[in-house]
């Protein structure tokens, strides 16, 4: 079976895998995008509720310029395949006390909303805190996040320009013991630490230069109309109208090869289909299972230990007057731990926290006050499943909790609207449930994540457990440098007929978890 140099098939229909076969397509390559589920999106997907489809995976838009950059590489625009509206608060902040704080897109009312609730000595602490990480992050955006292999020395000689930096890079030196050294007050070094959590970390673990993070949700944060998953299904389109073909509920089984190099898949069905080169969008954790050669895979250094897991409460609800009242959400909400260290020492040791900071996406927030029914995601951190994968009890909805703030909601989801580690791990086989890849914990994590080239000629990898790390502009990012990395290798020799080889597994859905609605 002969193949045409122009074949590149894209394992996985998230972000990553979206953004490279978008990319593909758009340069003139004959691409197909196979996915296991019935959706594209990956982890952006939806359930269903009362009030309509419910995000279930990301909430959070920050670094437009990332996804401006991918519909303008298709010749088109973002503003004509989705709806971005810009949310003036980012975020909104409780804790049991009583205390609110709004962190805003309008950098000077952080600073006089931040002194007006903890102080003027606060309010001072953050403008430092402010200057510092956005000179962090200016100084890793180029040589570390943009490019396809991080410039440890790029980063360095800009980090060493700013001497101001340099305890951000301290060896050793966690994210809660910078925060410590640069709050005086401890709530704001529990708000600032939760960006670890942002990319599967645990602030206590977690190295000091991800205090950075604060700088791409500061930046601007954006709501998608019709949801996040509506992102996706443009991105879909986007790709289909470029020529692409997208086939749904498709698993693969192994990705073939000979004599070093990629030749193609084979799916679940047995179907064969050759191809020159082959982007995997997944859980690198997965890929041993999926070749005939596991050494040419990422290793476990590269892969363990694992991110951080959620449980993920999807639901249609009212919010009763009395209490928070209907009026206090916003579209994002963090209600915060009485003691961070009872939620994050728990999670270190792979159990959930009693009392754990539940974020809340009030979906349908972005215009007036909604009537009626409601959308929420509530995320609550947990841990992976260990390394036995043995189960964790089902927790219960958090109600004592959420009445500790006054929020109360009727009706309480059921059973039905949770997603849990177990539940993830099924979706996205060898994940163990976690759903950033490797651990940010440590210092070296940044530079241990597998780029996009393998050690198989032909195979790219793409998707949040790939660097540049979690997130959806990162995703996307992975996307780029797998579909450049592609273009650059564009192999020409015909290849052999792909052979039969032994193992494998399916990469398709376990179908034990509720399907999300379309």
């Amino acid at each position: 079976m002969t193949m045409q140099k122009d074949t590149v098939l894209v394992i996985g229909a998230g972000m990553g895998g979206l953004a490279a076969a978008i990319r593909l397509a758009a340069a003139g390559r004959n691409v197909t995008l196979l996915e296991a589920h019935a959706w594209p999106g990956g982890k952006m997907r939806t359930t269903p509720s009362a009030a309509g489809p419910v995000d279930a995976g990301p909430t959070v838009l920050t670094l437009r310029d990332v996804l401006d950059d991918l519909f303008a590489a298709a010749g088109s625009d973002t503003q004509a395949h989705v709806t971005l509206t810009p949310l003036p608060v980012l975020a909104r902040h409780f804790w049991t006390d009583g205390t609110r704080l709004d962190l805003f897109a309008d950098p000077h009312r952080n600073t006089e909303a931040i002194g007006m609730a903890f102080g003027a000595k606060a309010g001072a602490e953050f403008e430092r805190f402010a200057q510092e990480t956005c000179a962090l992050f200016t100084a890793f955006d180029a040589p570390i996040m943009r490019s396809p292999r991080p410039q440890v020395l790029a980063a360095a000689r800009a980090a060493l320009s700013r001497p101001a930096l340099l305890p951000w890079l301290a060896p050793g030196r966690t994210l809660e013991a910078m925060l410590k050294a640069r709050f005086s007050n401890p709530r704001l070094r529990q708000l600032f630490g939760r960006y670890a959590t942002y990319v599967g970390g645990n602030p206590a673990l977690a190295p000091a230069v991800l205090g950075l993070i604060w700088q791409a949700e500061a930046a601007g944060v954006w709501a998608v109309r019709g949801g996040m998953a509506a992102l996706a299904q443009a991105l879909a389109a986007l790709f289909s109208a470029l020529g692409g073909t997208l086939r749904l509920n498709t698993p693969v089984a192994r990705i073939t090869s000979a004599a070093g190099t990629v030749t193609g898949v084979q799916l679940v069905t047995g179907e064969t289909i050759p191809a020159a080169q082959v982007i995997f969008n997944g859980d690198p954790a997965a890929l041993p299972f999926l070749l005939n050669q596991p050494q040419r895979a990422p290793g476990k250094r590269q892969t363990e230990p694992r991110s951080l897991s959620a449980q993920v409460w999807t639901f249609a609800a009212r919010v009763r007057p009395d209490g928070l009242g209907p009026q206090a959400l916003a579209y994002h909400t963090v209600l915060f731990a009485d003691d961070p260290t009872q939620e994050f020492g728990p999670l270190a040791q792979g159990l959930c926290p009693d009392a754990p900071t539940i974020y809340v996406c009030a979906q349908d927030r972005i215009g007036p006050q909604p009537a009626g029914l409601e959308r929420f995601q509530f995320i609550l951190n947990a841990p992976p499943l260990p390394r036995d994968h043995k189960d964790m009890p089902c927790p219960s909805f958090p109600r004592d909790r959420l009445a500790r703030f006054g929020l109360h909601l009727t009706p309480e989801p059921g059973q039905a609207a949770l997603t849990q580690p177990r539940d993830f791990a099924r979706l996205f086989p060898r994940s163990a449930g976690a759903l950033y890849g490797l651990s940010p914990n440590g210092m070296m994590a940044t530079f241990q994540r597998p780029t996009t080239r393998t050690r198989l000629a032909g195979l790219y990898l793409a998707g949040g457990g790939v660097h540049p790390g979690a997130g959806v502009p990162m995703a996307l990012l992975s996307g780029k440098h797998a579909a450049q990395a592609a273009l650059n290798d564009r192999i020409s020799a015909p290849m052999s007929r792909p052979t039969a080889m032994p193992g494998g597994i399916s990469t398709g859905s376990a179908m034990t978890v509720r399907a999300p609605s379309r």
